[in-house]
């Protein structure tokens, strides 16, 4: 453990549905279809492909989250109840996973109850990409605005899937994958 400080910064209600990502790029990657379901089997690199044509579009300055910027919102922020999972220690309430996803696929997002901050599906559904590159942590010191190491072949994904066990859904559960 140790504490980070972070400045402001705003992050999405939901995860990315389908509509979404098809509306942005022309069409849509997922193993499973539904325009309201969470958009699958993208990489990190087709993330940064997306926020490049949705920044054009829009105008804006999107970008994924740092880990610790996901970390803090999946905790609830300043509102935070200390939670195991993303807004409760009841899994189910919260998440599908592995023990709770019936039809063997992801869910339309925002189907469970928020978190503290009012977002959801931070626990299960699809894993997210975070913009940091993946290493163990090496310091318990303070830190402000961290943003993951400066070199390294991995990038941190969180948040679990439909398919998780309750373990890989704590929040504190760190993952990494290549960027293709």
């Amino acid at each position: 453990k140790h504490k980070v400080t972070l400045n402001s910064y705003y992050i999405a209600k939901y995860e990315v549905t389908q509509s979404e990502w098809e509306a942005v790029m022309g069409m849509n990657p997922s193993y499973f279809k539904g325009e309201n379901l969470p958009v699958d089997r993208v990489s990190w690199d087709d993330c940064q492909a997306f926020i490049r044509k949705l920044n054009e579009l829009t105008g804006k300055n999107f970008r994924l989250p740092t880990e610790a910027e996901w970390e803090y919102a999946a905790r609830g922020g300043n509102k935070s109840k200390g939670y195991k999972y993303s807004g409760s220690n009841n899994l189910g309430e919260v998440a599908w996973y592995g023990e709770n996803h019936a039809t063997g696929s992801t869910h339309p997002v925002g189907l469970k109850r928020a978190n503290e901050l009012g977002l959801y599906d931070m626990a299960g559904n699809v894993e997210e990409w975070c913009q940091d590159l993946y290493a163990s942590y090496s310091s318990s010191s303070s830190q402000k605005n961290p943003t993951g190491p400066s070199s390294g072949s991995n990038r941190v994904y969180r948040g679990s899937c439909w398919y998780s066990s309750e373990w890989g859904s704590r929040i504190c559960f760190r993952c990494f994958n290549t960027p293709d």
